[in-house]
């Protein structure tokens, strides 16, 4: 699958990373983790200390697909409202997924503190703003809906925006104790983390087959490398790749851009130097970066041909480079990194943990959407509470076949 093309910055932070080698043994384990992304990285960090025997196997090098083109802004709030989800899910669903995420917020935190590299995680606030005057009521909505489940949110007016930026919006959500992180770093930091406690990581040592021995009730993966990992529960956890192993029709993908500058100097005018977006569709999204760098991405294209992504590319970085000088006019900005993506989503809103009658004892995690890294965090959580625990109760909020408003 062709996912991504361009340049990329996070691979350049950390250019001594960690590297495993390739499987060159058959071998047996309780839990077979297939990806070494973010997600693949965020199920062996919640399994290192389980007592099962745990082997991640990456067919690349660790963090070397999607996970270098991640912006890693992290946030509960995403590109369905939460009082859209209600709707769709009932208030009881969504309450406990507002909660649920805030969570898992608090753990990537604590999983930062614990990795043996510094994953630049930070915490920011966030301003949400309204990218017309017709988006305000709405804004407002979800304002007051969030702000009743317990988050620390303001609503700000034009008149409060203009006093801390140097643009102007009608209206803006303030969401405080946000995040951002170095999803590179982030990934080998739990992996290094995950394999000092005994998880076996594997690179270069692609999957190129399965088959279920249904008296055994085991997995037998085939590699190629030319051997096999025989397993009792496998995790795919592979990102986009996942689709092209068992296809998902809830999942759906578009093309998205990205631009990182060059450092600069100072920030005038960005206050607290918050995360933004917009109600706009398609959005803005811009954040920071550890060396004062900024990211700017957004303009999704409708399309999921490779060609038609990039042939965009150009054009694109140009008009996020305009965007941000649109926003911050003292602070100039050069591009250094620009990227294009595919971007993939759940068509309800909510990521998805696939469990399949034709991959018994297998999980398929979709942490898609606009906060994938917050979505792989819950997702790997409740996915190892399930095979540790034998029950996680949260986890049928996410199945592919939850439970919808009207039976849908």
């Amino acid at each position: 699958m062709n996912l991504q093309s361009g340049t990329y910055y996070w691979p350049v932070t950390l250019p001594e990373a960690p590297a495993y080698p390739a499987l060159q043994e058959n071998i047996t384990c309780d839990v077979a983790i297939i990806g070494g992304g973010s997600s693949g990285a965020q199920c062996a960090y919640y399994l290192a200390d389980s007592g099962l025997s745990v082997v991640v196997l990456e067919k690349g090098t660790a963090g070397s697909g999607s996970t270098s083109a991640n912006t890693a802004i992290i946030q509960y709030s995403g590109e369905k409202m939460f009082t859209s989800l209600v709707h769709t899910f009932g208030e009881a669903f969504v309450a406990r997924h507002l909660q649920l995420l805030k969570q898992a917020i608090d753990e990537i935190e604590a999983a930062c503190a614990r990795a043996p590299i510094d994953c630049e995680f930070r915490r920011r606030d966030t301003l949400y703003s309204a990218s017309c005057p017709e988006d305000i009521e709405r804004l407002r909505s979800e304002y007051e809906y969030i702000k009743a489940h317990g988050i620390a949110i303001d609503f700000w007016t034009r008149e409060q925006i203009e006093a801390q930026y140097p643009f102007s919006r009608e209206a803006a959500i303030y969401s405080h104790n946000d995040g951002e992180l170095n999803p590179f770093k982030f990934t080998h930091g739990l992996l290094q983390y995950a394999s000092e406690l005994g998880v076996w990581v594997f690179e270069h040592t692609g999957v190129n087959g399965h088959s279920f021995d249904r008296d055994q009730q085991r997995m037998t993966l085939r590699t190629k490398t030319g051997h096999t990992v025989d397993a009792r529960t496998v995790i795919f956890a592979a990102g986009y790749e996942n689709v092209e192993i068992r296809k998902e029709k809830q999942a759906s993908f578009v093309s998205t851009y990205t631009v990182t500058t060059e450092p600069v100097a100072e920030f005038p005018g960005w206050y607290n130097r918050t995360l933004l977006w917009e109600t706009a569709r398609p959005y803005i999204y811009i954040r920071t970066t550890a060396d004062n760098r900024v990211i700017i991405g957004g303009l999704d294209h409708d399309t999921d041909i490779p060609e038609d992504r990039d042939s965009r590319l150009h054009h694109k970085k140009d008009q996020l480079i305009a965007e941000f000088n649109r926003r911050f006019p003292d602070i100039r900005v050069k591009a250094e990194y620009a990227s294009a993506a595919f971007y993939g989503g759940i068509t309800d809103g909510v990521p998805l943990v696939g469990k399949y009658p034709d991959y018994p004892g297998c999980y398929f995690l979709l942490a898609y959407g606009d906060n994938g890294t917050v979505y792989s965090q819950l997702l790997s959580r409740l996915i190892v509470q399930e095979i540790t625990e034998g029950h996680s109760p949260d986890l049928v909020m996410y199945l592919q076949n939850r439970p919808l408003l009207g039976g849908k």
